[in-house]
Order: structure tokens, then C-alpha cells, then sequence
């Protein structure tokens, strides 16, 4: 089995809380590392984890993946369909690489718990596009509640699966771009009412005019939600 192996770490005062923050698809923690400043300048006694994916990347080898889209997307239709149910059915049926990275994130989740004694409370976990979809999915199917779930450009990618399953119930904030030409903005809505079926407090923020990236307005959301997170 993958597991992770390198990571950025920031620390900030003495960690009472963690933070771990997932890049997204043909990126690297790198990468995410220096969009997310003014994020890391604005928090105080956290650890602040970007792990790195230990798949290299299947359509650029010097970046990485948490899972391949082309084993469940070959021709990128996702992007293209015409209407938003195509787009989520093809999400849908990811469940296998959704199912193979939570095995290696949760066992490092549980590594970075116990490094700084602390609990699933504790515990936030955002993430960028397929980082999101696999932050979402590994705070609804980890052991226990965690703190809360921050999805920049993501989506609720398998609802079924946690219909049929039990699952925990984390406060979770959705941002995404409504100008999004790689996750489109309609499964904004889409992700939150499912979420929302499932019992989690949701909270959502649309980027006016926000392509597919991190935004300086977005990580401000970010950084208010978890803070009132951490204050609960």
C-alpha cells in the first residue's frame, strides 16, 4: 500500500490544534504551499500539515496525485458533459480511488494526531479540487468526528456510499469559483444539499468571478470558519 512520506509542516506557537491541507490533482504540496500565505501568517498554535501524494502524477510525472482520474474519466468528460448529473455520475464512480487514498491519509491523520497528543476534535481537513473531494470523503468516513472540512473547488464526489454506510457528521464550509471551468460551480449546491442530508452543518461561499484556484477571499472564509471551529 502508498503511504505519505513527505509533507510541509509549519508550525505556529504551541499546536493545540491541526491543521492538514491536501493539494490537489496534477499539483504538489509545494505548489499549495505558496498560494496559501496569507492562510499560514493568520493562525495561531496550529500545526499546519501539507502532506505530499505518493502517486507521481499520471499526465505529468513531476506532480502528484491522490488517485488517478483517468482510471474512472479517461477522456476528461467530466469537464464537458452538458448537464450537472452527467458530471456527478461520473464523479460517482471514483468510490475505488477515493477508498485507496483514505487508507494511506487516515493512517497519517492518526501519525499527526498522536504527535501532538491531540483528538479528532482537533482536527481540520481542507483541501484544493481532488485533495476537497478526498478532504470531504475522509471527514465523513474517518473513526471519529473531526473538527471540520473546508473544500476550495471540490465536490461531495460519492453521497451513496455514505447513505448506505455510517458515517461522522464534521461542520463542513464549501468555496468554489462560479467562473470554474474544471469543477463546475453547479456542484456547489449539489455537494451541500447532500451533506446536508447526511446531517452536517454546512456553510457556503462563492468566489465571484473565481476560476479553478485558491483565492485571497476564499482563504479569508477559510480562516473565519476555522477559527469559530476551534473556539467550539
Amino acid at each position: 500500500m502508498a503511504f505519505i512520506s513527505e509533507e510541509i509542516v509549519h508550525i505556529k506557537g504551541y499546536p493545540k490544534k491541526l491543521i492538514i491541507f491536501l493539494h490537489g490533482y496534477i499539483d504538489n504540496c509545494e505548489s499549495l504551499n505558496r498560494r496559501i500565505v496569507p492562510f499560514l501568517n493568520n493562525l495561531n498554535d496550529v500545526a499546519i500539515h501539507l502532506p505530499e501524494a505518493p502517486q507521481s502524477c499520471e499526465i505529468h510525472e513531476k506532480k502528484r496525485q491522490w488517485y488517478s482520474m483517468h482510471q474512472f474519466d479517461p477522456n476528461d468528460d467530466r469537464k464537458t458533459v452538458p448537464t450537472l448529473k452527467e458530471c456527478t455520475d461520473i464523479y460517482a464512480h471514483m468510490g475505488k480511488g477515493f477508498d485507496e487514498s483514505y487508507q494511506y491519509l487516515s493512517e497519517y491523520i492518526d501519525t499527526c494526531l498522536n504527535e501532538y497528543q491531540l483528538e479528532a476534535k482537533d482536527l481540520i481537513i481542507c483541501g484544493f479540487s481532488q485533495g476537497a473531494m478526498l478532504a470531504l470523503y475522509t471527514a465523513l468516513r474517518y473513526p471519529e468526528k473531526i473538527g471540520g472540512c473546508v473544500s476550495f473547488s471540490g465536490i461531495m464526489a460519492t453521497p451513496d456510499y455514505f447513505y448506505r454506510h455510517s458515517h461522522q457528521i464534521p461542520r463542513c464550509l464549501l468555496i468554489h469559483g462560479d467562473a470554474d471551468n474544471l469543477v463546475r460551480y453547479g456542484v456547489l449546491e449539489y455537494s451541500k444539499d447532500h451533506l446536508q442530508k447526511l446531517g452536517c452543518q454546512v456553510a457556503s461561499y462563492t468566489v465571484k468571478g473565481g476560476q479553478h484556484k485558491i483565492t485571497e477571499d476564499g482563504l479569508k472564509q477559510a480562516e473565519n470558519f476555522i477559527k469559530e471551529c476551534f473556539k467550539s
